[in-house]
């Protein structure tokens, strides 16, 4: 590389590469989920092996390579693991999930500002554990006959790695089936980020009473 390069210019591509190594790392250490954790340390052990490679830095390409090779068999493990899914029910009042709104309730309103739960027949609210913790809860209300409009659907940030939204729209979605449920509507996202997972659950966006919404078919 240094034969198409010049000297200086070598040298400020090596050492952009280290920082944005480094920014990686640095980045992983500030995620609170395992699998974000490791896929972003891996990517930085990647770029830290190319930078030491540019140096020739024996030392950091073994580090790394090491390093990563804990990061991929982590991954593998985590995509491997087998866990333990439940829907549990519950009502306005039931004790548990009261307690669980209101120790989450920071977190519920940068994802649902607007919630405020409602009790009436035409809710239908459920919990999922995980390993028989609570992973996340849920309430929508019937819109119609076969449609419900989601009122708050929050996963815990240990449990956020598309792991609980699968279970809920995809292998357990004849327990919404069962009740008539067909469309599954989110009429506001108030977080980047939510939108990001809704789209990768596999919502689309669409029109509905001259708003954006997001919808998805069961």
């Amino acid at each position: 590389m240094q034969f198409f390069l010049t000297k200086k210019m070598f040298e400020y591509i090596t050492t952009a590469i280290g920082y944005i190594a480094a920014a990686f790392l640095a980045a992983a250490l500030l995620i609170n989920g395992t699998l974000r954790f490791r896929w972003i340390s891996a990517i930085g052990n990647v770029v830290f092996i190319i930078y030491g490679i540019l140096l020739n830095a024996s030392p950091v390409i073994a580090t790394n390579l090491i390093l990563l090779f804990i990061n991929i068999y982590k991954l593998y493990k985590i995509y491997n693991l087998k866990e333990y899914f439940e829907i549990m029910e519950f009502r306005k009042g039931h004790e548990i999930a009261d307690r669980f709104i209101s120790f989450h309730k920071e977190d519920i309103k940068k994802y649902f500002p607007e919630f405020e739960f409602m009790e009436d027949s035409n809710r239908i609210c459920f919990m999922v554990l995980r390993d028989m913790n609570i992973a996340n809860i849920f309430v929508g209300k019937r819109i119609g006959d076969s449609r419900i409009e989601v009122e708050i659907n929050f996963t815990i940030q240990k449990y956020k790695d598309f792991q609980v939204g699968k279970f809920i729209f995809e292998k357990k979605k004849d327990f919404l089936i069962t009740k008539g449920i067909t469309t599954i509507v989110y009429p506001k996202i108030h977080n980047p980020s939510h939108e990001f997972f809704l789209k990768k659950m596999g919502f689309i966006k669409s029109l509905g009473n001259s708003r954006e919404v997001l919808i998805k078919v069961l």
